[in-house]
């Protein structure tokens, strides 16, 4: 079934504009919840943790965003890793449960939005941990790729239609993260379809200093469902590198952008419209076939963002 899903998110890649969805972690955090919530105390700010103890919240979120008329959503699991999850000890022991348990909440969420006419997809996410090698150490180029590839290996277990390495800050961190996925491929005997969407921050390139274009070029040898920009800055400041790796990928292109910059209080100004209207633009100039929203963005923005997608307008 997994393998049937994947050819038909292929087929829907290069037959129109999907729709991803918008914020997870802004959305939760929106919703001030206790340390009850989180499991207690020591737990509290763990987001993949709501897997375990508020499952029905992951869910509503999810089913927000289908709603609205995401067709892919993705799973509350960057940073399901045990690498990140060190942070709530003792979560990092958890790391998978963690992960399975966000991968079968999105499954069950996309299952039931479903038809034949109108597939909806799920989208395991793998953010970039909180370390970098280029940038903080702290962690090897082979723990890297056991903790992406574990995490990986849950995501699957749990029903994701493909694997979504996000929020990529480094060029050796997509690396470590494809080599994962490369090793578990072997070790299953089938393909794993996956898509890379790097984060180029206000100041122009990657937290590790890359540019769009390095990055771009780095990743063509790579047989990616899609490539894609997330996250950083709003539409704006995307459009000169989104223009760049349009021009230079050999796959689908995908833009996440963030609803505007955050104000001094952390605060997402840019309104659902604004954020369409740019977004426009990109399907217009032909840049793009995937569009959705990262932090600040909810589901009032997918939903414009869909109507986007269906008319050009």
């Amino acid at each position: 079934m997994a393998s049937e899903r994947a050819e038909q998110l292929q087929q829907e890649l290069h037959r129109r504009i999907l729709v991803l969805d918008g914020a997870m972690g802004t959305t939760l955090e929106a919703l001030h919840l206790s340390a009850a919530d989180f499991g207690g105390a020591e737990f509290e700010g763990c987001l993949e943790h709501l897997n375990l103890t508020r499952p029905d919240v992951v869910a509503a979120v999810h089913r927000q965003y289908l709603a609205a008329g995401a067709d892919i959503i993705e799973t509350n699991t960057f940073g399901s890793t045990a690498l990140v999850l060190a942070e709530y000890p003792p979560l990092q022991e958890r790391a998978y449960e963690i992960t399975l348990a966000g991968a079968r909440l999105a499954r069950q969420a996309a299952d039931a939005c479903s038809t034949a006419a109108r597939p909806r997809f799920v989208a395991g996410a793998m953010g970039p941990t909180n370390r970098s090698i280029s940038l903080t150490g702290g962690v090897t180029f082979a723990e890297l790729i056991e903790n992406y590839r574990e995490q990986a290996r849950a995501l699957l277990a749990g029903g994701v239609d493909y694997l979504l390495i996000e929020t990529a800050q480094d060029t050796r961190h997509v690396k470590a993260a494809l080599l994962a996925v490369e090793q578990l491929s072997e070790e299953m005997g089938q393909p794993i379809p996956v898509a890379v969407s790097g984060t180029i921050e206000p100041a122009g390139t990657m937290l590790a200093g890359q540019t769009v274009e390095a990055f771009t070029i780095s990743l063509q040898h790579a047989p990616l469902l899609y490539i894609g920009l997330n996250c950083a800055t709003g539409p704006e400041l995307m459009t000169d590198h989104l223009r760049s790796m349009a021009e230079l990928a050999p796959f689908p292109v995908a833009c996440v952008p963030n609803a505007g910059l955050p104000d001094a209080d952390g605060r997402y100004k840019e309104t659902p419209e604004m954020f369409a209207a740019a977004l426009r633009r990109f399907v217009a100039e032909g840049w793009v076939n995937l569009i959705g929203g990262c932090c600040g963005t909810t589901p009032a923005h997918i939903a414009r963002l869909a109507a986007v997608a269906a008319t050009g307008r």
